[in-house]
């Protein structure tokens, strides 16, 4: 197994994913505003997939490009993180969705931009300058829902009763990540791991939600095992490239 493939591809899966699932409010959302936000939150995660899918197909040394590797993939070859496949639901369920992603997200890039890989290291540094909006901008959306009106109070706490057994998962680790963080690849991820709970916990306070109690978890992601929502959402992603394959925009 190529380990550094392997990593790309969890990388780059987690964006994709997360991308398109923010890019089905395009003309959805609850104000303009906010409409042309998610949107944006959308482009920059598929940039930063296209970035690292173009390193991983150099690194695979196959000839596959990007958009190979995006679109032409089966279901069990996806690497991405179970939470990031689940459904939009709601505004609200969005938000958390999105703001429990992106607080793993900046600890993880700031990690990485001291990467002993240079090019990992750049995408990286890029990619933490627009993960730190995403941050800040999922978790006054969490605050404001959490401790505003009892409805939006209360469904933002089922949408973090709902999704807060997938987070186990963004801290899954196997021989790929000893490997890499051994040679100074990747960070451990403990000290994310630290850093995730702390930041969480102290926005959740503030909005009045509380954690589950529950020790319920749910992985297998990284390991091509996924919910039924990514089949249906890869059949709408692949449909181009599979109707037109090499087909460029």
């Amino acid at each position: 197994m190529n380990s550094l493939f392997e990593y790309l591809l969890r990388l780059g899966d987690d964006s994709l994913i997360i991308g398109h699932r923010l890019s089905e409010w395009c003309g959805h959302g609850p104000i303009l505003e906010e409409d042309i936000a998610v949107t944006n939150l959308s482009l920059d995660f598929i940039g930063q997939a296209t970035s690292i899918f173009s390193y991983a197909g150099e690194v695979e040394g196959k000839g596959r490009s990007a958009d190979d590797l995006a679109f032409l993939r089966f279901d069990r070859e996806y690497r991405n993180l179970l939470l990031v496949e689940q459904p939009n639901g709601d505004f609200g369920m969005t938000m958390m969705r999105q703001f429990l992603f992106d607080s793993y997200r900046k600890p993880l890039f700031e990690k990485l931009t001291s990467s002993k890989d240079e090019t990992i290291a750049a995408i990286a540094a890029k990619s933490l300058k627009e993960t730190k909006y995403h941050l800040k901008h999922s978790s006054e959306w969490i605050i404001r829902l959490g401790d505003g009106t009892e409805e939006s109070h209360n469904r933002v706490q089922d949408s973090l009763d709902t999704l807060w057994r997938y987070t186990s998962e963004l801290f899954y680790t196997d021989a790929v990540d000893s490997e890499l963080e051994s040679s100074g690849v990747i960070p451990s991820m403990e000290g994310i791991k630290d850093e995730w709970a702390s930041y969480v916990n102290d926005v959740l306070n503030e909005a009045t939600l509380s954690v589950p109690s529950n020790n319920w978890k749910q992985e297998g992601g990284r390991n091509g095992m996924h919910s039924e929502h990514l089949g249906y959402m890869l059949a709408e992603l692949q449909y181009m490239q599979r109707a037109y394959p090499g087909m460029e925009w």
